[in-house]
């Protein structure tokens, strides 16, 4: 089949009668099957696909498609999608059918997309490597003894192996940018409420957010333009109108942006070298198209890791205590009386790396330390939203890499949560001050595996951040 940039030369091909809808399904499908190795769906809803695509089709030759007819979508095992099977890659939801549609799913099917299956993911979103899941670890397609990235990182590789055209995913502290960029393709994190978290499976309902991957800032644009706005389902979400962002992004700026870039970039230790010098790179090539370019320091920047994991592990805490084997999911068949019951149902049902968020999250919300640890840690929070907002303020946008290092090997940090959790250290920071980021692609390394550049802007300017992201490509 024709390589299709974005979304908009499908549907000129769909309106032509070139090509149909389901010839898209049919051609992602093919490449489920030839890339299953990968380990990327954990369901594919071939035949309805298909039916749907049929009744598309119809559509689009009546001149009534949808915003979104042609595109193929994944989604991430932690969104609800009515009737189909939802346990965010974890054993406690062994079985478990949604019972409704997500917002954000509802919104991509009244738009005639097409979902294609639900993709693998590190178990309860907690994880940046995708080796968590209770199915398997997900394969990197650059380099199979890689990790694609995590939490969403089956997301990212069923776009990155053109197993669909975009994926929705879930980013609580890099979880859609980091896969992003091990994978080399496009990952958007919005503002947080942005998008509605109805139908979203919970981790730190503080940081959660709806995110899409894509290869084509067009398409990301697009899609978010559908699932974002106010819904009555979430009293979190925004209010705030949603604009155009598709339209806008070919609107000029008619001024130079001015472009804020960390210190770390030029002077860290601990950054591997290849994308020191490609984001070097392309930071003197935003400064000869004319954008100014000025160095910055971030005076909290040591504090935002553990600020995010003491937070998002005390609200996991908090949000799984849900899963006790007594209304839905795993329950134990070893058991004698109600204690047992939660103990074993919820030991033998989740992972360790979930098992260990869930005590750490209790231990900093138990009465001896709530006060130092919490308490603390939310004022921190506060600190560092109010710095990062204030750099916002003086720039348009904050350059800064997404991860430390390409995408290294399967098992090389599972002995070391330390090591693992180092891993977000540059993508935490949109999550805990709440404001949209988004990794694009930006090189490669000498062994090939994918480099990612990361541009972080203010409260709900989507807009301006998909512009000149979308110029960073061009």
């Amino acid at each position: 089949m024709k390589t299709y940039a974005t979304l908009r030369e499908i549907q000129h091909d769909l309106q032509q009668g070139i090509l149909s809808t389901q010839d898209l399904v049919r051609h992602h499908l093919e490449n489920i099957k030839e890339k299953a190795h990968l380990n990327a769906f954990l369901s594919v809803y071939d035949d309805e696909a298909l039916m749907r695509a049929k009744e598309i089709d119809k559509k689009i030759k009546a001149g009534k498609g949808g915003k979104l007819a042609g595109l193929v979508v994944g989604l991430k095992d932690v969104l609800a999608y009515e009737d189909h099977p939802l346990q965010a890659s974890s054993k406690v939801l062994n079985g478990f059918i949604s019972q409704f549609n997500g917002t954000a799913v509802q919104r991509l099917l009244d738009e005639d997309a097409v979902i294609i299956g639900r993709q693998n993911c590190d178990e309860f979103a907690m994880g940046s490597s995708n080796e968590n899941s209770a199915f398997g670890p997900v394969l990197n397609d650059a380099d199979n003894t890689r990790v694609p990235g995590g939490s969403s990182g089956g997301s990212a590789v069923a776009v990155q192996a053109d197993m669909c055209r975009v994926s929705l995913g879930s980013d609580t502290g890099g979880s859609v940018r980091q896969p992003a960029a091990f994978c080399g393709i496009i990952g958007l994190k919005p503002t947080y409420s942005r998008i509605s978290r109805f139908g979203l499976i919970a981790y730190g309902s503080s940081f959660d957010c709806i995110g899409i991957f894509g290869k084509s800032i067009e398409d990301v644009a697009l899609v978010l333009e559908v699932i974002a706005g106010p819904d009555e389902s979430d009293s979190t979400v925004s209010q705030r109108a949603v604009p155009s962002y598709s339209n806008e992004l070919t609107k000029a700026n008619g001024k130079g942006y001015k472009v804020a870039y960390v210190r770390e970039i030029d002077e860290s230790t601990g950054l591997q070298s290849e994308i020191k010098d490609s984001i070097q790179k392309k930071i003197k090539e935003i400064k000869e198209a004319g954008h100014t370019v000025e160095v910055i320091d971030f005076p909290l920047q040591e504090y935002v890791l553990p600020t995010y994991y003491i937070l998002a592990t005390a609200e996991a805490s908090s949000n799984l205590s849900r899963y006790d084997g007594v209304r839905y999911g795993y329950r134990s068949p070893q058991v004698n009386d109600l204690s047992s019951l939660y103990k074993k149902s919820r030991s033998e049902g989740f992972g360790k790396e979930v098992q260990r968020r869930i005590l750490l999250g209790t231990f900093v919300l138990s009465a001896s330390y709530y006060d130092a640890y919490y308490t603390k840690a939310q004022k921190v929070r506060r600190l560092i939203r109010d710095k990062t907002k204030a750099i916002l303020q003086r720039y348009d946008f904050i350059v800064m890499p997404i991860t430390p290092t390409t995408a290294f090997k399967l098992g090389e940090h599972t002995d070391n949560p330390l090591e693992m959790y180092l891993a977000d250290l540059f993508s935490v920071q949109a999550n805990v001050a709440g404001v949209p980021a988004i990794a694009v692609p930006c090189g490669v390394d000498n062994k090939g595996l994918p480099i990612g550049l990361q541009v972080i802007a203010d409260d709900f300017e989507e807009s301006k951040l998909l512009h000149f992201s979308n110029s960073l490509l061009n």
